[in-house]
């Protein structure tokens, strides 16, 4: 299976950490922000979530052409420095595929990576039901279509919709950017009234996270370093304006894929589920 392929890392760091000489937590910040460049075929982006999802404070979105790539970046990043005192909290793993419900998904049904970044990330896996794959292809069509609908109408909200069947626990791996979060759970809870609801199977963690350079997450952390450039975006870290959404699968932006509801994605609604791939 050829890339892209798709990674949501979440990490947890050690409390011990903390009480750390302020020197020794600095260099080792600053090793482990070295260290998430070690494998440069790795796009890495990075996102902090300190004190809003336990156990977790920082996650690391990520694109390669290969797992294996994937896997030696993880790996350099978690022997070195900060990286030791952190723990796998949540990995979602997914492949970018076309969808079978839109011809060509818009750069706001599926945004890989490109543009600038949304200040906020919201990712979760998505899996829909044995019922829903068994229903006939044009009772399927005719639901993403009206919850890619829904999704069209929220434009300023980017999806994207990764595939994992046989490569993760989830069907679909659903991600969101957005700058106004508020505006993302009116789409979420709109999503949630639509016939494609009736599919999901679970959407669930919800990771919401925000967008910000290394150097910045270390300094929250509580080990300040000077970067000369983001480290994590290693492509466009700032402010992120890339957006993606809720419902992967419904390619719409969501539209057309189903954040929550991916099989859609072509559209269905996870959480949200505003796009419409699956």
């Amino acid at each position: 299976m050829s890339g892209p392929f798709i990674h949501a890392l979440a990490l947890g760091l050690d409390p011990a950490w903390r009480r750390l000489p302020d020197a020794e937590r600095r260099s080792s910040g600053a090793a482990f922000a070295a260290a998430l460049d070690a494998v440069p075929s790795v796009r890495t982006i990075t996102y902090s979530l300190i004190g809003l999802q336990p156990g977790i404070d920082l996650m690391l979105w990520r694109l390669a052409t290969s797992v294996d790539e994937l896997e030696e970046s993880a790996a350099a990043a978690l022997r070195t420095g900060l990286g030791r005192w952190l723990t796998v909290r949540e990995s979602f793993l997914g492949h970018i595929g076309s969808s079978q419900y839109v011809a060509k998904a818009s750069s706001q049904e599926q945004s890989l990576f490109e543009g600038e970044r949304s200040r906020y990330l919201v990712v979760y896996p998505f899996t829909k039901s044995t019922e829903w794959y068994l229903l006939p292809r044009e009772v399927r069509q005719g639901v993403m279509n009206g919850h890619m609908r829904i999704g069209h109408a929220y434009p300023q909200i980017r999806q994207l919709l990764a595939y994992s069947f046989g490569l993760d626990d989830q069907d679909f791996l659903v991600a969101y950017e957005t700058d106004d979060l508020a505006l993302f759970g009116d789409l979420v809870r709109e999503l949630r009234g639509n016939e494609s609801r009736r599919s999901t199977v679970s959407d669930t963690p919800i990771l919401a996270a925000i967008h910000r350079p290394i150097g910045r997450i270390l300094e929250l952390l509580g080990a300040g370093i000077e970067t000369s450039g983001p480290v994590m975006d290693t492509a466009a870290d700032e402010r992120g304006r890339g957006r993606e959404g809720p419902d992967p699968e419904a390619d719409d932006r969501g539209r057309g894929r189903e954040g929550p509801d991916l099989d859609a994605r072509p559209t269905e609604p996870g959480p949200a589920t505003v796009g419409a791939t699956r």
